[in-house]
Order: C-alpha cells, then sequence, then structure tokens
C-alpha cells in the first residue's frame, strides 16, 4: 500500500502515536497493477468502514448495551407483547437460566397438537394454521372452505405480470426473485399503500396464493435458461392446498403421492410461525411499525430469511450430512461417525466454519418440538423412499453431535437438534430443489409475517425505534487540502 494512504489511516483511525494494525493490508488488498486503471476511490474508504465499527466489546457491557438485543445470559431482550405465539426453550430461576423442554404454541395451541389434529383425520392443516394465525381462532369447515376458496381463487398471478417477471438474474436466487416479485406484485395492487384490516388480510391471502408459484416459476425459469429451453406455466389446479400446488408445479407429468404432499404439509405447518423475535418477524414489525405497505415489509422479511444465520440454515445442514454421509465409510459406526463430526468441529472438514448445523438453538435447550414432529414422519416417509440409513445416520449425528461438541468445544449447557437437522433430508427425498429449500421456509412463513405485522399496525401502532450508544471522539474539520 503507497505510504501516503497507509499513514492517512493510522492518523485517522489508530492516533499518531498508536501501534498500526495494517501492515497485513498490502496483501489483502494489493494497489491495481499497471495497465487495469486505478479504483475510483483509495483503499482507506474499504480499510476505513472496517476500522469504523472497531467499538471495544467490553463498552457493551460498561454501557450496559444489548448486543444483538440479547442479555448477558443469552436470553432475548423483551421488546414487546404478543398474543400469536410463545417460544419456550427455559424457565428463569433468580435470574438465572434452567433448561427446560420446547414448546411452540400458536395462539395457545400446540404445534404437536395441530399436526396430529388434523393428519390424524388425514386432512391438510397448514391453510388451517394460517387461518389461526391470521384470524386468531381455528376455522370451522365453512370457514376453512372459504379461506381456501379464496386463496385458490389468487393462484392465477395478474394480467401482464409474467411479462415483467424478475426471473432473470446474474446470481440464481430464489429468494432474491422472490424479493422483487412481491415488489412487483405492488405495481399491480390499486391501492397498494392502503393498511386497512381488510386490505392487509387480502395482500396475506394473494400471497398465499401466489408466491408458491412464483417461486416455483422462478426455479422453472432457471433451469429452461440453463436447458434451452422454453419455460412451462401449468394453469393452477382448483381445490389443491399449498403442498399439492407446490409439487404439482414442481413435478409436472411426474405427478406425487398424497403422503408426499401431507409430508411437506407437515413442514410447511411447523416452519409457518416461531415468535416474534425472529430475525425476519422482527424485520417485518419493524417496518410495518413505520407504516409503511405491506409487499415492502414481507420483501425485508424475505431479505432477513435469506441470510445464512436465518432461513439458509436449512440448505447448510442438508449439505452438510452430504458431507457427512460422502467421507463416512461406515454409517453405523458411532466411532467413524463420532470422528468426523470432531473434523467439522475443529474446522478440518466441510465448510471449515466449525460448526455442526441442526444442533443447538437461541430458545430451545433440551429440546425443539418441531424436530420432534418431524422425526416420526420423516422416518416413515424414508422407510418407504428406501432411505432409512440415511435417516439413521442423521438420528447418529443428533445423537452425538452434542457428546462431541461438549468435549471439543468444552460446552455445559444441553444442546438440542433443531429442525434444520431433518429439513433438508426431507425436503431431498421430496424431490425438491436445493435452491427451493430456503423459499419454502417462506412460502409457509408469510402467514406468521402477516399476524405479526397486522399485530404491529392495529396493535402498539407505535414505530420501533432503539437508541445507540455514541462512540467516538470530537474532531475539528481539516480543509481538504491538508487531509
Amino acid at each position: 500500500m503507497a505510504d501516503g494512504i497507509k499513514q492517512r489511516i493510522e492518523r485517522r483511525f489508530l492516533g499518531r502515536n498508536e501501534t498500526s494494525a495494517f501492515s497485513h493490508i498490502a496483501d489483502v488488498y494489493p494497489m491495481p497493477s499497471e495497465g487495469m486503471g486505478r479504483l475510483p476511490v483509495s483503499d482507506t474508504l474499504y480499510e476505513g468502514m472496517k476500522r469504523v465499527d472497531a467499538v471495544p466489546s467490553e463498552l457493551y457491557a460498561q454501557r450496559h448495551v444489548k448486543r444483538g438485543l440479547r442479555n448477558a445470559d443469552g436470553s432475548g431482550v423483551l421488546v414487546g407483547l404478543t398474543t400469536i405465539s410463545d417460544v419456550h426453550g427455559y424457565t428463569k430461576t433468580d435470574g438465572r437460566l434452567a433448561p427446560d423442554r420446547g414448546e411452540l404454541k400458536l395462539r395457545g395451541y400446540r404445534i404437536g397438537d395441530l399436526v396430529s389434529g388434523t393428519h390424524d383425520a388425514d386432512r391438510f392443516g397448514y391453510e388451517e394454521v394460517a387461518f389461526l394465525l391470521l384470524s386468531g381462532f381455528l376455522p370451522t369447515q365453512g370457514e376453512l372452505d372459504d379461506f381456501k376458496a379464496r386463496i385458490a381463487a389468487r393462484r392465477q398471478l395478474p394480467e401482464g405480470y409474467l411479462d415483467i417477471f424478475p426471473r432473470t438474474t446474474y446470481s440464481h436466487s430464489i429468494m432474491n426473485v422472490l424479493q422483487r416479485a412481491t415488489l412487483l406484485l405492488y405495481a399491480f395492487d390499486r391501492n397498494p399503500d392502503e393498511t386497512s384490516a381488510e386490505h392487509e388480510i387480502d395482500v396475506a391471502i394473494s400471497l398465499l396464493g401466489r408466491w408458491p408459484r412464483v417461486a416455483s416459476l422462478a426455479h422453472q425459469a432457471y433451469v429452461a435458461e440453463a436447458d434451452g429451453t422454453r419455460l412451462r406455466v401449468p394453469p393452477a389446479r382448483e381445490g389443491y392446498t399449498m403442498a399439492e400446488t407446490i409439487l404439482d408445479v414442481l413435478r409436472g407429468d411426474e405427478g406425487f403421492s398424497r403422503e408426499e404432499a401431507m409430508m411437506l404439509d407437515v413442514m410447511l405447518m411447523l416452519h409457518a410461525e416461531h415468535g416474534g423475535g425472529n430475525n425476519s418477524s422482527f424485520a417485518c414489525r419493524v417496518l410495518s411499525s413505520s407504516g409503511t405497505d405491506a409487499y415492502s415489509a414481507y420483501a425485508a422479511a424475505l431479505g432477513s430469511l435469506k441470510g445464512p444465520k436465518h432461513g439458509g440454515a436449512n440448505f447448510k445442514a442438508g449439505k452438510m450430512m452430504d458431507d457427512i454421509a460422502e467421507h463416512v465409510r461406515d454409517w453405523s459406526s458411532d466411532d467413524e461417525v463420532a470422528a468426523y463430526l470432531i473434523k467439522v468441529l475443529r474446522g478440518e472438514a466441510f465448510d471449515h466454519a466449525g460448526l455442526i448445523y441442526g444442533l443447538g438453538h437461541a430458545v430451545y435447550t433440551i429440546t425443539d418440538p418441531r424436530a420432534e414432529v418431524v422425526r416420526s414422519y420423516a422416518e416413515s416417509l424414508a422407510r418407504k423412499k428406501g432411505q432409512l440409513d440415511k435417516f439413521e445416520l442423521i438420528r447418529r449425528v443428533e445423537r452425538l453431535g452434542p457428546e462431541v461438541m461438549r468435549d471439543v468445544m468444552h460446552i455445559s449447557k444441553p444442546i438440542s437438534t433443531n429442525i434444520d437437522m431433518y429439513t433438508g433430508f426431507v425436503y431431498t427425498m421430496l424431490k425438491i430443489p436445493e435452491d427451493l429449500f430456503t423459499p419454502l421456509f417462506a412460502l409457509a412463513r408469510v402467514s406468521g409475517w402477516a399476524a405479526h405485522r397486522m399485530e404491529e399496525l392495529f396493535g402498539s401502532a407505535r414505530i420501533i425505534r432503539p437508541a445507540y450508544s455514541s462512540y467516538m471522539t470530537e474532531r475539528p474539520y481539516e480543509p481538504i487540502e491538508s487531509r
């Protein structure tokens, strides 16, 4: 790096008499070679932005700042009240966290009861859960039939929409396409900025009807472009649930079994809602508190869910399990599986991040109720698909993983399996492409986002505006020629 730039960085961010921390910059950010032309801005911009954020970690405790809106004990900072759902994983006794069995309740109903209540009666349950989240109560048969009919009436995309459908992108991401497609729907709404209860419900219903086809069409468009074939847009089927609609668009003439659709329906129910504190729901609430339109709020939630620390984790867990299956010769050997998990934790295998995806959760400590529910359904489908050996491998990772984490990372707190451990495996059995794993999460979660948006709009009705403590020193302005 040129000495002048280096000295200016040190003067600005370290002080004239402090030791330089930039001796490595020339290797990481070399100056452009001859013939390439100079960059429009100096390296000061890039390195400066890194140093601006270098706030001493001890200041968070000194100033009582809740970093990441987390308390010192790892629990979440309370920022509101909700009647939508409850995510329970621990109890507090004398100010200390005590592990507890996980529970997820939607409007007061246990998630396991909602799944078994519908599937034991051999009927799809996601639409029933969506109705519950939006309205606050379980529907009668007549109300459920009417709700399904309203969704079905909105499966077709608006006239002219596909002519400008944002299916092309330099970096293929269905989540990004979903975001742009959602914002595009704003242009086809005659009153897009209206925030009445009626309009909010109508927008939510329209997305429940349209998002499955939008996501599936985005995938099909990418495949058609890669293969040099023509994009086929199948008509919307009457009477199909969300799970059936997704499989219908993806499978086409191949078709699907009822059991496969019911398995996907379970996954949609389990992903429909998970408390207002999760990143995407909170993002939706933050935007909604400003009074902005529904499309902008849901697009923001999609952007949050796209992140690998949130919705993208299910994809990572599935890839990790494939990697374990490839590198462990004897899937039935505890020793071989544990040895490879040690390599994963030490950053010597898989993505070198040192993480076992699908283990651990911000709230759940002993159990994740969603994983408890999906496990039995996944085992049944694996048996019929001839994938029982892969299922048993996942169970072995689930059992050995926490032990290995305690030995390698010296973690003493309980470590539970979360739903991501099984999501990728289930979707693979259902022949769902990997690039749709996270979008399926979004298709399910829109009902929860809608519930939180409306609670924010019609409940607290106050803009969310947290505060930050400033960490800086006052500096006199310097003329540009003397900087």
